[in-house]
């Protein structure tokens, strides 16, 4: 549900959204699409492992990819892979706002 509620959010802000809760279908997603900005939610300690795996994974396939995390502060910490860290703890404005900055559009 709650990938859901994002994914609306970001189409009502006039985004096209693509997205997955399968790290394999994210990869292949990602190589049949042309996306501006990879945005991986990052739920919890325990999927950042994943979450390193699948950006690791679209930089193998494309360096220049952008790709942010989305997820709190403690999940934050603990990685280096993202161009970004969107810390949104559930704040559709901070998604947004963090979106925008990353992709230049503010």
């Amino acid at each position: 549900m709650v990938r859901q509620t994002r994914d609306e959010i970001m189409r009502q802000h006039g985004y096209a959204v693509t997205s997955t809760v399968y790290i394999p279908e994210a990869l292949e997603l990602y190589r049949q699409g042309n996306y501006v900005l990879v945005l991986i939610d990052v739920e919890g300690d325990a999927r950042v492992a994943q979450a390193e795996k699948l950006c690791d994974e679209v930089r193998h396939e494309n360096p220049d990819q952008k790709i942010a995390f989305l997820c709190n502060y403690r999940v934050a910490i603990t990685s280096d892979c993202p161009d970004e860290i969107i810390r949104a703890e559930f704040n559709p404005r901070a998604m947004i706002e963090g979106v925008e900055k990353i992709i230049g559009w503010k």
